[in-house]
């Protein structure tokens, strides 16, 4: 109950659902921090799918680790893996928190960076399915501030998916 008073402090509600006999945590969009104002529920997406030669395990610690963060990005990161941890990454530039965490099967965080108006957060989701030895990764960002998809999908390709791709080998 201390992670959802401290994040409806932030602007974030949350729900619990039952799935599948499964207790599940999602972040529902309330007036403080949260997906952009200009981003409506049926905002812009970026929407990408990759593959990656290695288990869903070792992608999702690479993900949640801040030493292999940091070794696999080249700059500092700071993560608490778990639901509520916060997270700063690529030396400040990105901050925000753990929402929802399925071992070796999903991540979804409230992602900003420093630099984006007051208050704006937005939603990524990283689902890892197991592909026999590999993971096929589908990856999800809505609620950034408008005029930003094209420079978030680039950076998403180079500061993420092709580093880890090289770090992961």
């Amino acid at each position: 109950m201390a992670i959802m008073k401290m994040y409806r402090m932030l602007g974030v509600a949350f729900t619990l659902a039952s799935v599948g006999g499964a207790t599940r945590l999602a972040a529902l969009q309330t007036t403080g921090d949260r997906p952009s104002a200009n981003a409506p529920s049926n905002s812009i997406t970026i929407h990408q799918e990759l593959d990656f030669q290695v288990g869903p395990q070792r992608l999702y610690e690479a993900l949640l680790d801040s030493k292999q963060f940091s070794v696999f990005s080249g700059r500092p990161a700071e993560i608490v893996p778990t639901v509520g941890g916060a997270f700063s990454l690529f030396g400040g530039h990105i901050v925000g928190r753990n929402v929802e965490l399925v071992p070796n099967q999903r991540i979804v965080q409230v992602w900003r960076v420093v630099d984006w108006p007051e208050g704006a957060y937005s939603i990524v989701k990283f689902e890892l399915k197991v592909q026999g030895a590999s993971t096929h990764l589908v990856f999800d960002h809505t609620g950034f501030p408008e005029g930003l998809r094209d420079h978030l999908a680039a950076g998403w390709e180079s500061n993420y998916w092709a580093l880890l791709k090289k770090y992961l080998q």
